[in-house]
């Protein structure tokens, strides 16, 4: 038996060692172990110090001996601090043994699944299989091309002729939009009247006429340039 299983109490070959989780666990419980210890020995630290300052001049003995047990104190809170270190990477080697152990094992077990989905599988079959998919594509867009193909009903027209049709009614069209733009046609004036309009009678001549009908009690309107417009009537024959 060799000397870490004496102290760890280890079985002989036939002994079947812990699982990581075990140990794991293990060292999680001895890093709390130590970490306790190092808090008392820190206060034990603290005390022998107060009490080496409250004895440095008055007690030189109780002085020294509270100096030596804080150095001891202080050695094993190295000791302690170096375990722990240890047990920390030990722990953390554990914990990565056992992840990689976990990954492994899902990925061995979706192995054997994978193997037994393909185990009734041929890959000749396969082939055939993807050899008349291919082929049913091929005629199903073979059917689509021809259905989709406009059908003339046996009328079938020259495409150039259609397209000189199409010039000749643009070019009538771009004609009739340059002829309005032109202008307006010009309104005839109209014809200027052959009869000659009657002259204004002088100042004189009228002055004349005025009198004369003015001694027969005639009133006289003028219309110069156009007309003129005699009332007579006797003063005696008024109503």
């Amino acid at each position: 038996m060799s000397v870490f299983g004496k102290i760890f109490g280890g079985g002989g070959k036939s002994g079947k060692g812990p699982s990581p989780q075990e140990a794991i666990q293990k060292l999680r419980e001895t890093e709390e172990m130590l970490t306790k210890k190092q808090e008392f020995l820190e206060k034990k630290i603290e005390q022998e110090l107060q009490t080496a300052k409250k004895n440095g001049t008055k007690n030189k003995r109780a002085a020294l001996q509270a100096l030596k047990r804080k150095k001891r104190y202080e050695k094993q809170l190295e000791q302690i601090d170096g375990t722990l270190s240890t047990i920390e990477f030990q722990r953390e080697a554990l914990e990565n043994a056992n992840t990689n152990t976990e990954v492994l094992k899902n990925m061995g077990f979706a192995a054997k699944a994978m193997k037994s989905a393909h185990e009734n599988m041929d890959i000749d079959k396969v082939d055939e299989l993807m050899q008349d998919i291919t082929e049913q594509q091929e005629l199903a867009q073979e059917i689509s091309d021809a259905i989709s193909k406009p059908v003339g009903f046996g009328e079938e027209f020259d495409e150039d002729e259609l397209l000189a049709e199409l010039d000749e009614l643009e070019q009538e069209e771009l004609d009739k939009n340059l002829l309005e733009i032109g202008g307006p046609e010009t309104t005839p004036l109209p014809n200027v009247p052959s009869t000659s309009l009657p002259s204004r009678p002088g100042k004189s001549s009228l002055r004349k006429r005025t009198q004369h009908l003015g001694g027969l009690g005639c009133r006289v309107f003028f219309s110069f340039g156009v007309t003129e417009e005699i009332s007579c009537f006797r003063e005696d024959l008024a109503v």
